[in-house]
C-alpha cells in the first residue's frame, strides 16, 4: 500500500503551485497556462515593435532608439526562452539533462534581463544628456559612440553572471520550473551581493539621479520661458517652449517605461535577497516574483504603444501597409481567378 502510494507521488508532476495540478492530467495546469500565455505577449509584441522601429523612420531620429531596439531584442529571445520551461512542465522530454539546462537557461537570461536593465540605465543618461547639454549633444553621442557602448552593455551583462554558469550562485529567474533547479541549486549570499553592487544599484541610482534633474530642469525651463512670454512674448520663446514640452514628454515615456520595470522587478530583488540571506525559500513566491519580473518584457510595448505618438503612428502606417498589401493580393487573385475562367472567344474579344 505505501509502495502505491509513493508510486503516485513520484508520477505526479514538479509543480511550483499546487492547486494548479489536476488529477487528470500529467502536467502543471497553471503554470503551464501562465507562462505559454506571457510567451505568446512576449513574442508578439516584441515583434511588433521591431517591425515599427524597422519600418518607421521617425522613430530612429531619437537616439535612444538604439537602446530600445536593443532591449526589444533582448525582451523577444526571454520570449524564445520561455519556451523551454514550457516544454519542461508538459513533461516533453529535454535533450541535455537537467542539471545543465538550468546552468544555461539561468545564465542566458540573466544576460538578457541585465541587458534590458543597463540599457535603461543609458536611456536616462542620454536624455540627461539632451537636457543638460542641448548645443553639444549632436557631437558627444555620435552613432559609433552609441553603437560601441551597446556592445559593451552586452559584454559587461556577460561578465556580471559569467559565474552563475560554473554554479557559483544561482541567478534566479525561471530556473526554479526545474525540479533541480529547486531543490540542488541554491541561491550564494556572496554572489547575490556581488549582482546587486554591479548591477541592480547602480543601474536603480542613475536611473534616480538623472530622472531627478531632468524633471528638475524642464520645471525650471518651463517657468523661465513663461516669465519671458510674459514679458516679451517673443517667438523665439515659443520656439523654445515647443522643444522643451517635446524633450519632457519623450522624457515621460522613457521614465513610464523605467518606472514599469523597477515595479515589477522590486518584489524579485526583495525575494531573492532574503532568500540568499536566509537561505530558505518558497516557491509560490519565487514563481510570482519571477514572472512577475518576466512580464515586464511585454509590458514595454504597451507603454510604448499608449504613450508614444511617434510609435501610435509608425504602427498606423504599418497595419495599413499590411492591409494595403493583403488588398493587393486578394484583388491581383479575384482578377486572375475571372480571367482564368473567361472563355477563348471572350479573351480573343
Amino acid at each position: 500500500m505505501n509502495s502505491t502510494m509513493d508510486g503516485n507521488q513520484s508520477s505526479r508532476p514538479f509543480c511550483l503551485l499546487a492547486f494548479g495540478y489536476l488529477e487528470t492530467v500529467n502536467f502543471c495546469v497553471l503554470e503551464v497556462l501562465i507562462i505559454i500565455f506571457l510567451t505568446v505577449l512576449i513574442i508578439s509584441g516584441n515583434i511588433i515593435v521591431i517591425f515599427v522601429f524597422h519600418c518607421g523612420p521617425l522613430l530612429n531620429h531619437h537616439t535612444t532608439s538604439y537602446f530600445i531596439q536593443t532591449m526589444a531584442y533582448a525582451d523577444l529571445l526571454v520570449g524564445v526562452s520561455c519556451l523551454v520551461p514550457s516544454l519542461s512542465l508538459l513533461q516533453y522530454p529535454l535533450p541535455i539533462e537537467e542539471s545543465l539546462t538550468c546552468q544555461i537557461l539561468g545564465f542566458v537570461v540573466s544576460v538578457l534581463k541585465s541587458v534590458s536593465m543597463a540599457s535603461l540605465a543609458c536611456i536616462s543618461i542620454d536624455r540627461y544628456i539632451a537636457i543638460t547639454k542641448p548645443l553639444t549633444y549632436n557631437t558627444l553621442i555620435t552613432p559609433w559612440r552609441l553603437r560601441l557602448c551597446i556592445l559593451l552593455i552586452w559584454l559587461y551583462s556577460t561578465l556580471v553572471f559569467l559565474p552563475s554558469f560554473f554554479f557559483r550562485g544561482k541567478p534566479g529567474y525561471y530556473g526554479d520550473v526545474f525540479q533541480w533547479c529547486a531543490e540542488s541549486w541554491h541561491t550564494n549570499p556572496y554572489f547575490t551581493l556581488f549582482i546587486v553592487m554591479m548591477l541592480y544599484a547602480p543601474a536603480a541610482l542613475i536611473v534616480c539621479y538623472t530622472y531627478f534633474n531632468i524633471f528638475r530642469i524642464c520645471q525650471q525651463h518651463t517657468k523661465e520661458i513663461s516669465e519671458r512670454q510674459a514679458r516679451f512674448s517673443s517667438q523665439n520663446g515659443e520656439a523654445k517652449e515647443v522643444q522643451t514640452f517635446s524633450d519632457k514628454r519623450y522624457s515621460m515615456v522613457l521614465f513610464r517605461i523605467t518606472s514599469v520595470f523597477y515595479i515589477l522587478w522590486l518584489p524579485y530583488i526583495i525575494y531573492f535577497v532574503l532568500e540568499s540571506s536566509s537561505g530558505h525559500n518558497n516557491r509560490f513566491a519565487s514563481f510570482l516574483t519571477t514572472w512577475l519580473a518576466i512580464s515586464n518584457s511585454f509590458c514595454n510595448c504597451v507603454i510604448y504603444n499608449l504613450s508614444n505618438s511617434v510609435f501610435q503612428r509608425g504602427l498606423s502606417h504599418l497595419s495599413e501597409a499590411i492591409c494595403t498589401s493583403c488588398a493587393s493580393q486578394t484583388t491581383a487573385k479575384d482578377t486572375y481567378t475571372v480571367r482564368s475562367k473567361a472563355s477563348p472567344d471572350e479573351c480573343q474579344a
